[in-house]
């Protein structure tokens, strides 16, 4: 089976909760749009716990691209306070990451030795950008955040990284009529219209799967793709 999950944010329990009720096999495929970092109290473990899973394939999403110049300043042993020694656009992006909840992932990277330290940024490094399947003769193409700018004209590889990682998607425009698109990135219960906030949203070919986890009653959501069956964790 090939399920998705949406943007954990550090919230480790929600996520082997997810992982039991579903009841991952090793012969299954898990993908997980992004964000898997910051806000929850527990990122790094996360992390790991997902580098030792052979079956798990994670996409970027906004958080790990702030996450991966602030980890990589991090490791390099430079002082914050010490603004002299940061260039304008490296310290743009630390205010950045800082003001969209870094705290929990700095305070768990601190924690893990050198190794560990360059294993976690590696790993992060191996995230794809977004995947494309067919699953029983359907088509499914998976992506943090959606495709800016978009236009039916546009070739995939043609969008930039903000237009597949930052750039919401506009529920209201049916990018394909032959492919559902898979999002995280928005939280359902901000998605304009949606009769069902907090809950995995399914129009226009479109299945938004970030159910706001890490916010006050929000899940963890997770959707089998041969099914359509919808998994939901406890309410954060």
């Amino acid at each position: 089976m090939n399920y998705v999950m949406g943007d954990i944010h550090g919230e480790y329990d929600k996520f082997i909760e997810l992982i039991e009720k579903i009841q991952l096999k090793d012969t299954d495929t898990l993908y997980i749009l992004g964000d898997i970092v910051d806000r929850g109290p527990h990122p790094i473990k996360t992390l790991q716990k997902l580098m030792e899973m052979s079956n798990v394939i994670c996409l970027v999403g906004n958080h790990e691209l702030m996450a991966l110049d602030g980890l990589r300043f991090l490791n390099s042993g430079k002082n914050l306070k010490d603004t002299d020694s940061i260039d304008a656009e490296m310290l743009g992006n630390l205010i950045d990451w800082q003001r969209n909840g870094c705290e929990t992932t700095v305070n768990e990277f601190k924690q893990l030795d050198s190794v560990m330290k360059a294993k976690i940024i590696e790993y992060i490094l191996s995230f794809s950008m977004y995947e494309e399947l067919i699953v029983n003769d359907k088509k499914f193409f998976l992506v943090h955040a959606g495709l800016g700018d978009y236009s039916p004209k546009k070739q995939i590889e043609n969008y930039s990284i903000k237009n597949l990682v930052w750039d919401s998607t506009d529920y209201s425009i049916r990018y394909f009529d032959d492919k559902y698109v898979v999002t995280g990135h928005t939280p359902t219960q901000y998605i304009k219209n949606n009769p069902n906030p907090g809950y995995i949203y399914k129009e226009n070919m479109h299945i938004a799967i970030d159910c706001g986890c890490g916010i006050p009653g929000g899940k963890l959501a997770v959707i089998c793709l041969e099914t359509g069956e919808e998994y939901y964790s406890s309410a954060c």
